[in-house]
């Protein structure tokens, strides 16, 4: 794995119930001792951004990529793409492991294209803590004149974790077409923000 996560670490930023997890018994045979799923089952990722998929009721297995989406239509799809398991949902892409290489594929349906979106798994839960946690603890100052100075303080924290996920694993922030790079924009943008962090405080009151 790419980076050191751990459960302890998540429980203590985000607390136990913000946390979401993947039993390994959800994933396909092929699928259910690797790395990746050990990981969503043991350490999980934060609910907000990213959305782990829910197994189904009846059977309590993962949708496979084939279930979700005409295979046949992502020319840059991998050939054996369509018996990985779906374990999340990020923007308008569906987010697959590989078991064989443990990387994440994003399908977007809309642009019908595949990509390569993590190395790992571990690099799937590093950037959605980093954001949520950028999400869920900014602030801004709250007044007119320090508007500006605080959009520049935030576009260079989300600038920062591109910067340093990308020295690890490049593939997350690689250009500008990726689902994280757009997340990180609407985050920078001042979107994103609910409930009640100090950010959605300071922007809607």
């Amino acid at each position: 794995m790419l980076f050191d996560v751990t459960r302890s670490e998540l429980v203590e930023i985000f607390g136990e119930d913000r946390l979401a997890t993947l039993p390994a018994t959800a994933f396909p045979p092929s699928a259910a001792q690797s790395e990746g799923a050990r990981l969503l089952g043991t350490v999980g990722a934060p609910t907000g951004t990213l959305a782990l998929r829910t197994p189904d009721e009846e059977t309590g297995r993962l949708p496979l990529v084939q279930d979700v989406v005409d295979v046949e239509e992502f020319e840059d799809a991998p050939q054996d793409a369509g018996g990985w398991p779906v374990i999340g949902w990020l923007l308008n892409a569906h987010l697959a492991l590989d078991p064989a290489s443990g990387a994440v594929h994003a399908f977007d349906p809309d642009e019908e294209t595949a990509m390569v979106l993590h190395t790992d798994v571990s690099s799937l839960v590093q950037v959605t803590v980093r954001f949520q946690r950028l999400l869920e603890e900014f602030t801004f100052s709250g007044g007119e004149d320090g508007e500006e100075a605080d959009f520049e303080r935030l576009e260079a924290e989300v600038e920062r974790i591109g910067r340093e996920t990308g020295s690890v694993d490049p593939l997350p922030f690689q250009d500008d077409e990726t689902a994280w790079t757009v997340v990180g924009e609407e985050i920078a943008a001042g979107q994103r923000f609910k409930g009640d962090s100090p950010g959605a405080r300071s922007l809607y009151g």
